[in-house]
């Protein structure tokens, strides 16, 4: 079977503060999938990034009294750096103000567009939510303030360029109704497709070089103008691959690849399904092929940010209780639709449940069993499937049922089909008592021998599935697991704990605030 091809993105985040846990759940979702596909024998390119440009970057920089350049290269660099803590194997990290493939990509999708009559200048009143860089109406404000930070729009007028999206709207309702824009999980479909259905308005696409305090990509030929951050940030999933250059990553991951996956948060869905599909029409280039939404991380029900109250540090959580236990969490726990808040009692309660108690305990058992009853050396299954034809069959059935579930974009349901191999070899060894059978062989009973040998065949088998198809979620876990059930010289290693007790070793059970 030939490799199929995947583009898989984060969002690019504003770098006004440091990183917290909400977007880390972005980067390990993107993360997992990118390590099944490869798994599968898929290539993938991995892409996530900052969004430099920002005006909310502007903000802080003088708050905190010193030049944006500066705050932006110290927060970037803060994003960079959650690679090693949260076990991320992406293969291009862009950001925007540096980068010297993103402005001339930029620049030269602006110029397709106006190419196309669909930008145009003119004089604008509206309101506008620096948190969201993005000017609302009335109507669609709660309280006269913005749902989504809670705080109220500054008016602003001012003449900018428009992008004509009214003109794409019947396309785009073709496109993700029919499923050429596959939108995930379905409510967010249904969300996109009423907001194309209540009409779509042009939307500003540049700011005064004035307000934007100087910061941003000039507009091509109007340099009173800066191209609006929206349209910077989103530009940079074509920007990456050298779109504007002669870099023939563009051609082979943008243009010919099989899938264009972009994971965004539920806040930004309108940029992604919507605003980005069009621009997109407008200069001609392929779409997307799929957008997956995910809800928000919460602390006492309020989501999490950046600053205040309810951050929350990834790189302190990793520090306190592992990258496993960071990624399992969110990974185990989070659903496909619905806010999920976080706690560190209940991170902790998740890795002593599944790791030191489910999984590590599994692996424990059988390595020890091995050296115990076979000198270590992993026996022959022979013909005798004495209680372990469940086994068996769940270890087939696992990659099916998980590869369905990450089709789906259902993180928790992969996991619990990988659970389902560690619970099954549970049920087997309390069916089988492998102590047992090794007690009727030293008697000389030459069938519990046998059955013996089966069972740890078995058991055997189903350490290393489960190796195999966790890695994409705890890579290093699966590695230690794997290590663990791999003979050196015909032997396996000694039996050692995979995994401490959290609750007993974890020097500060609560990272969790400024």
């Amino acid at each position: 079977m030939t490799a199929r091809r995947h583009f898989v993105t984060t969002t690019i985040p504003y770098v006004n503060a440091r990183p917290h846990l909400g977007f880390a759940l972005e980067l390990v979702q993107a993360d997992t999938l990118a390590r099944h596909r490869r798994r599968r024998g898929d290539q993938v390119r991995l892409l996530s990034g900052t969004d430099d440009h920002s005006l909310k970057n502007v903000l802080a920089a003088e708050a905190e009294g010193v030049d944006v350049r500066t705050l932006v290269d110290r927060n970037a660099e803060a994003f960079a750096a959650l690679r090693d803590p949260l076990a991320l194997s992406y293969d291009d990290f862009i950001r925007t103000s540096s980068d010297p493939r993103h402005r001339v990509g930029v620049e030269r999708l602006w110029r397709r567009c106006a190419a196309a009559g669909d930008l145009y200048r003119k004089a604008y009143d509206g309101l506008y939510c620096v948190g969201c860089e993005q000017f609302y109406t009335e109507d669609e404000l709660v309280g006269g303030r913005c749902a989504e930070h809670g705080t109220a729009p500054e008016p602003v007028r001012e003449e900018n360029w428009f992008f004509r999206l009214s003109r794409h709207a019947g396309r785009l309702q073709e496109l993700i109704g029919d499923g050429t824009l596959r939108i995930e999980p379905a409510a967010r479909r249904n969300e996109v497709l009423a907001l194309i259905a209540g009409g779509l308005r042009d939307f500003s696409v540049s700011r005064s070089h004035t307000r934007a305090r100087g910061w941003g990509i000039p507009v091509p030929d109007d340099p009173s103008q800066v191209v609006y951050v929206w349209w910077d940030a989103l530009g940079n999933y074509v920007t990456s691959l050298g779109y504007g250059t002669d870099d023939p990553a563009y051609e082979r991951w943008w243009v010919t690849g099989d899938r264009r996956v972009h994971l965004v948060g539920k806040g930004v869905v309108r940029f992604h399904a919507v605003y980005w599909p069009a621009i997109l029409l407008s200069a001609g280039l392929p779409l997307p092929t799929d957008v997956l939404v995910h809800d928000y991380l919460t602390v006492d029900g309020r989501k999490i940010s950046k600053s205040g109250a309810t951050t929350v540090d990834p790189i302190a959580l990793t520090e306190a209780y592992g990258t496993d236990a960071v990624r399992w969490w969110l990974l185990r726990e989070v659903p496909r639709v619905g806010d999920t808040d976080f706690t560190a009692d209940r991170l902790v309660d998740r890795a002593d449940a599944d790791f030191a108690g489910g999984l590590g305990n599994l692996v424990h058992r059988v390595v020890t069993m091995v050296h115990r009853y076979r000198g270590g050396a992993v026996p022959s299954p022979g013909t005798d499937r004495f209680a372990v034809a469940a086994l068996l069959d769940a270890c087939e059935r696992a990659p099916g049922l998980i590869d369905t579930a990450l089709a789906g974009y259902d993180f928790r349901r992969a996991a619990d089909a990988v659970w389902a191999v560690v619970e099954e070899a549970d049920r087997c060894v309390d069916a089988t008592r492998p102590w047992e059978l090794a007690r009727a062989e030293r008697q000389g009973n030459a069938r519990a021998a046998e059955r013996l040998d089966a069972v740890l065949a078995a058991l055997v088998t189903a350490c290393r599935v489960l190796a195999e198809e966790l890695w994409p979620f705890i890579p290093g876990a699966a590695a230690r697991i794997a290590e663990r059930v791999t003979p050196v010289a015909g032997v396996l290693p000694p039996s050692q704990p995979l995994f401490p007790r959290l609750r007993e070793s974890a020097p500060d059970r609560r990272p969790v605030g400024p």
